[in-house]
C-alpha cells in the first residue's frame, strides 16, 4: 500500500512540483500508513528507485541515450547505464530514510499521546 501510494502521487507531483517533492510524500504517506519501520524504508526506496529509473528510462531512449551518455562521461561513471542506477539509488535513499523518519514521528507523537494520557 505504501509502495503504490507513493509511486502514483510522486508520479504525479514530480510534473508540476521540483525533485524534493519526493521528501514530503515519503514523510508523510509513511508517517500516516506505515506499517513498521522497515517497511517504511524499504517501501519508499523502491517506489522511488523504479520511479526515477523508469522515468529517466523514458526519457533516455528516445534519443539514443545521448545526454545520459555525456553527463554520466562528465561525472567520471562513463556508462549511462551506471550513471542511471546511481540516481536511482540515491534518489531511493533519501526517499527511503525520509519515509523512515515519517514512520519514526508518528510512532514518537503517538507515544507522547500516551504518556500525556498517564500524566
Amino acid at each position: 500500500m505504501v509502495f503504490i501510494a507513493i509511486l502514483i502521487i510522486c508520479f504525479l507531483l514530480q510534473m508540476v512540483a521540483p525533485w524534493w517533492i519526493i521528501i514530503v510524500i515519503s514523510f508523510a504517506t509513511c508517517g500516516i500508513i506505515g506499517k513498521t519501520g522497515k517497511i517504511s524504508f524499504w517501501q519508499s526506496f523502491f517506489a522511488i528507485f523504479l520511479l526515477w529509473i523508469g522515468y529517466a528510462l523514458f526519457k533516455s531512449l528516445p534519443n539514443d541515450n545521448v545526454l545520459a551518455q555525456r553527463v554520466a562521461i562528465m561525472t567520471g561513471i562513463k556508462l549511462w547505464w551506471a550513471l542511471l542506477l546511481v540516481t536511482g539509488f540515491v534518489s531511493g535513499l533519501v526517499a527511503g530514510i525520509c519515509g523512515y523518519c515519517g514512520y519514526q514521528f508518528r510512532m514518537a507523537m503517538l507515544h507522547k499521546k500516551t504518556d500525556e494520557k498517564i500524566a
